[in-house]
């Protein structure tokens, strides 16, 4: 019996090292999404290995690194195997994931369609569970000067004020700018009330000579452009 268990234990601890000797000898990019997650938690249970938990943990969110980082601390800990030590590391490693594609996105200087657009504020809003509105301040030559959120929360037009929105583009010498915000629900759909923001803010914006290239919706993967659709 004690020989039994020792050869499970053995077998285990090859399973979680394996990851990290391919790490090292064959680089990251060779890894696949459980086996990073394996080196993280560092070992699994008794009658699973890191690799076996972290497979199961994807599977739960079928997959999907996005989603998985929506996941809380309390979530994870449903997982056999996963304390609040593992939970806590899992959740910090997506989070500097989501951090560095934020800083990799401020690299876009300027914005030549609305593709540009997207991926600078994706990293930004595209996973959050709430709205945000936000603004792109743009020079003459579509530069990015200024971004800034506009509110939280809920998108109604009691929050869009127009004259903040105008007052820092004068400050900053803008020229045009891009409306953005985000669909937590997913849908891509203009609801009635994006269509007014929009017409609101383009008005304001049109009798101090600034021009409202676009508004985009975005979502965890993907957008919705009205310049793009033709309904700007």
């Amino acid at each position: 019996m004690q020989e039994k268990q020792t050869s499970f234990s053995i077998k285990h601890w090859s399973d979680d090292d394996k990851p990290r000797e391919k790490l090292v000898q064959k680089g990251r990019s060779v890894l696949s999404d459980a086996e990073l997650i394996a080196i993280l938690i560092g070992s699994g249970s008794r009658n699973e290995s890191a690799v076996e938990l972290s497979k199961r943990i994807l599977a739960s969110v079928e997959n999907n690194l996005n989603e998985l980082g929506k996941l809380s601390i309390k979530q994870l800990m449903q997982f056999k195997g996963i304390g609040e030590a593992k939970a806590v590391t899992i959740a910090a490693a997506l989070e500097i994931g989501r951090r560095r594609r934020g800083e990799e996105a401020r690299k876009v200087a300027k914005i030549g369609s609305s593709k540009d657009a997207y991926e600078l504020l994706q990293p930004i809003i595209g996973e959050l569970e709430h709205e945000e509105f936000w603004i792109l301040y743009l020079n003459n030559a579509n530069k990015v000067l200024h971004r800034a959120q506009l509110s939280k929360g809920g998108l109604t037009g009691t929050l869009v004020d127009v004259r903040i929105v105008m007052k820092q583009a004068l400050e900053l010498g803008s020229v045009a700018i891009i409306l953005a915000h985000n669909h937590p629900s997913g849908t891509l759909r203009p609801s009635e009330q994006d269509r007014k923001i929009t017409q609101k803010l383009k008005r304001g914006a049109e009798a101090l000579d600034v021009k409202v290239l676009d508004h985009l919706i975005i979502t965890q993967n993907d957008y919705y452009s009205f310049a793009d659709k033709g309904i700007l």
